[in-house]
């Protein structure tokens, strides 16, 4: 059996109650450091006036070459780690230097929205009609 869809979440979002353990998830952010003993990176957006931090654990994508200060998406599974908080198990790391995060952002409040009105249809239709 496959895996679910990983859902984008928003760098804020990571570290939220709303994010479960396990969950397959897909964020972004700014690389602003990597220890490769550690195979740990830290990516970085901004939200709000506040700097919201993702741990990503990158043994599985290794050996990558990072590029401190470039943009990159990462898909991965959720693990509550003590004293980390929530750490991204990187499946996929991919450098996407250049992109328009105004546009990203835009693209994935579109697909939620468009989710939400799908299930909402989909809710619909399953209910039975009155029988009068």
């Amino acid at each position: 059996m496959l895996p679910a869809a990983a859902a984008f979440r928003f760098p804020w979002e990571v570290n939220s109650e709303s994010v479960q353990e396990g969950e397959s998830v897909r964020t972004f952010g700014r690389l602003v450091s990597y220890q490769p003993e550690e195979s740990m990176a830290t990516l970085s957006a901004q939200y709000a006036s506040k700097e919201h931090h993702v741990v990503v654990h990158t043994l599985f994508v290794e050996p990558f070459n990072p590029i401190i200060g470039a943009q990159y998406i990462v898909l991965g599974e959720t693990e509550n780690t003590e004293g980390v908080g929530m750490v991204v198990h990187a499946r996929v790391l991919n450098c996407v230097d250049g992109v328009n995060l105004a546009l990203l952002q835009k693209a994935i409040n579109e697909q939620r929205s468009f989710f939400r009105e799908r299930e909402s249809k989909e809710g619909k239709a399953a209910q039975p009609a009155d029988a009068t």
